[in-house]
Parts: structure tokens; sequence; C-alpha cells
């Protein structure tokens, strides 16, 4: 299944920081599990938990604690977790990633019009199956990226209720990752 169709089949990223969000997460009806946390002793473990409940696994890999900001990370996660994805801020890190054949989001961080504009620059280096925009709840500027750029995107950061889910979707987003536990539950 091609990353567009398994984004349209499931709008709603289950976006967990500890251990018990993974709990909830697994339990719940999101089908895509975004992991912002973890270390290179507990990854696999994770991973491994999320892979039984039947739901896809991301992994942000510049959050995972004792790895290096290089490219050898990617491939010890190819080895010793069965993770669907990678998420990073990273272009060389997602490139890695696609190239070790995994789903690659690059995660961009708009803060403003210099921001904005390189947007096109770091996903032409990093080549990824799809972008993640922080802040997720500006539906102006999602139009914009949207315009801009010809991947499927998902919003996050500060979605945290079913309007800004939705606003975020009309707005050009393909889903929505959040940490927060009531969005999980919305059936978009």
């Amino acid at each position: 299944m091609s990353i567009v169709e398994l984004l349209r089949l499931h709008p709603v990223i289950a976006a967990v920081k500890d251990h018990e969000s993974l709990q909830i997460a697994v339990k719940s009806d999101c089908q895509i599990i975004s992991v912002l946390y973890g270390n290179i002793c507990n990854i696999g473990r994770i991973v491994q938990q999320i892979k039984e409940a039947g739901k896809y696994a991301f992994v942000h890999v510049d959050l995972l604690e004792g790895s290096s900001n290089k490219e050898i990370v990617i491939n010890f996660l190819k080895i010793v977790t069965a993770a669907d994805g990678i998420i990073s801020t990273k272009a060389a890190m997602v490139k890695a990633a696609r190239q070790h054949g995994f789903y690659a989001i690059h995660r961009l961080f708009i803060m403003d019009s210099i921001s904005f504009h390189n947007i096109d620059k770091q996903v032409a280096q990093s080549t990824p199956d799809c972008i993640e925009i922080l802040p997720g709840c500006m539906p102006k500027v999602l139009g914009w990226v949207a315009e801009k750029i010809d991947l499927p995107i998902i919003a996050g950061g500060l979605v945290c209720d079913e309007d800004d889910a939705q606003t975020a979707l009309r707005a050009g987003a393909i889903a929505v990752a959040t940490t927060n536990h009531d969005v999980w539950k919305l059936k978009l």
C-alpha cells in the first residue's frame, strides 16, 4: 500500500511521547502510530508492541535517545525493528530512510516566511514520501504549502481538537498527527 492510500484510509495519526500514551494508542482506532520517544535499547520493543497490535509504526529518529544524527541509525532501525516509516527534520536522514525502504516523512517547522520559502529546497534534498508541517493549526499556511509542494501533507503539532483537525484537512492536509487522545477518537 502506498503512503497516500494509507493516510487517506487512516487520517488520524496517534503521536506517542511516553509509555502511557503508547498503551492508549495501541488500543485506539488509530492505525498509524508516530513514536516520539524511546532509545536504542527499547525502540525494538516499542515498535514490536505497535506491530503486534496490527498497526503501522513510524519512528521519529531525531528524538531517539542514544542514536547519532548520522544515517547509520536508519540502518540500525532496519535491522532491529519492524518499523514502517521514519520521521526526521533532517534531509539526509529522510533520504537514507527512503534508501532503506522505509516510508519517509520530512518534518518541517514553519515559523516565518524564510522557513516557508526554504521548504522546496529541503524537500528537493530529502525526496520524502510526504511532509509533516508544524504547527498544523495554520490553515492558510497549509494551503500555501499544498500549492507549493506536490506531496501529501500531514498537519502536526497543536492539533488540539476536532475543529483543528477538520480545518487542517480542508486546508490541504491528507492527515493529522497529534498527541491529543481525544482527537485519536475522531472518525474523519
